[in-house]
């Protein structure tokens, strides 16, 4: 039976630049389907970068891609950003149009990053209500503009200030695909791997991240007694597939190299411990997996927000926080120091996984799709 404009609100998501900033919004969208009980109208706003055609097609998600491009003091980004600022703006108006004619009423999402200010600009001069679903645990100067104008605001992570005072707290938004779909042993089986043998999962988010490929190939190659019995799964990014492969092997360590990978879930469920950056969906992802991990905040981050990231996982006993120092040899002592244990002592990790458990659900992305609904349909 077809059903009303009124009863059939359209979503708009905006959002991009890494995989961190897409696929909490590809998690709410799927939980607002799921309470509807059908699919629901959907669109994405995201950047021109190549990684969110990536992940948007992997996901079979729409989505636009809008001018748009990161602030900046250096006087030529900053020339960037303002000159890509009205396309931005236009862009979004013309899909908040067109929304309307299929659907009736709109509402957009905003889940942070470069291309929601702009979004959220054309959002405004539409009177289209506003959600925002912050990521991180220091808000940029994108969502902390996009807040004073949301008609609410969620964070996955408790942030400070007094711009944050009506924000909700909600665990962590993780999509399907970032969810194990079985246990250790199914998951492992999946993966062509071992079921029995613990695996070691490397990340450095949906783009990599060399540092810690480097550490990795430096660590099979000194240190290679410390996998003895372990398998590795690696998503790279798109520059050391072949050198780690090829480290891998010369130290006799199973190990599946990706450049990407988009079912994550499958790896989360397989991992006995995970090494990663402490972008806010690894974290999140982490949590939700019940994964002990080793944390490299990205080093080149002025505010090292990535560092409180993770706090809550530190906190809780259920992650480890390391400095990234770019080197392999400047990281290797503090790495082993942190690592080693969680190889070597299945009662340390237990006694981390215990502890993430005891965080609760990440069920963020049900409590927002709720919220988002109940907005759309006042």
């Amino acid at each position: 039976m077809p059903t009303s404009h009124a009863q059939t609100p359209g979503f708009l998501f905006a959002g991009g630049g890494t995989g961190g900033h897409l696929y909490p919004g590809l998690a709410i969208a799927e939980e607002i389907a799921i309470i509807l009980g059908r699919p629901a109208e959907v669109m994405f706003l995201t950047s021109t970068r190549a990684i969110d055609a990536t992940v948007m097609r992997e996901a079979r998600a729409a989505f636009t891609p809008i001018p748009a491009a990161p602030p900046s003091l250096h006087p030529m980004r900053l020339a960037r950003f303002i000159g890509s600022w009205g396309g931005g703006v236009r862009a979004t108006r013309a899909a908040i149009r067109a929304m309307r004619e299929r659907a009736g009423s709109v509402v957009m999402i905003a889940t942070g990053g470069f291309v929601s200010a702009p979004a959220v600009q054309g959002a405004r001069a539409e009177k289209v209500p506003v959600v925002l679903a912050n990521l991180d645990a220091t808000p940029g100067k994108a969502n902390r503009w996009i807040a004073r104008r949301a008609a609410m605001a969620f964070t996955q992570m408790p942030v400070e200030g007094a711009f944050a005072r009506s924000w909700t707290l909600v665990p962590p938004i993780v999509r399907a695909g970032a969810r194990p779909p079985g246990d250790a042993a199914h998951c492992r089986r999946l993966l062509g791997l071992s079921p029995d043998r613990p695996v070691l999962m490397v990340t450095g988010g949906s783009q990599g991240a060399g540092s810690i490929n480097l550490l990795m190939a430096a660590l099979v190659r000194e240190r290679a007694g410390l996998l003895s019995g372990w398998q590795v799964l690696h998503q790279c990014g798109n520059k050391d597939e072949d050198t780690l492969r090829d480290a891998y092997a010369a130290a006799s360590v199973p190990a599946v190299v990706r450049a990407f990978e988009p079912a994550l879930g499958v790896w989360w469920g397989a991992a006995s411990v995970a090494v990663s950056r402490s972008g806010a969906g690894s974290v999140a992802e982490a949590w939700s997996a019940g994964v002990p991990s080793v944390f490299l905040p990205y080093p080149y981050h002025r505010d090292q927000h990535q560092k409180a990231n993770a706090a809550r996982l530190v906190q809780a006993g259920g992650a480890k926080v390391i400095t990234d120092r770019i080197e392999a040899s400047a990281t290797m002592g503090e790495f082993v120091a942190a690592i080693e244990p969680l190889l070597t002592r299945p009662d340390a990790r237990s006694a981390m996984v215990k502890a993430l458990r005891g965080l609760g659900p990440a069920d963020g992305a049900a409590r927002v799709a709720r919220a988002v609904l109940d907005l759309a349909r006042r």
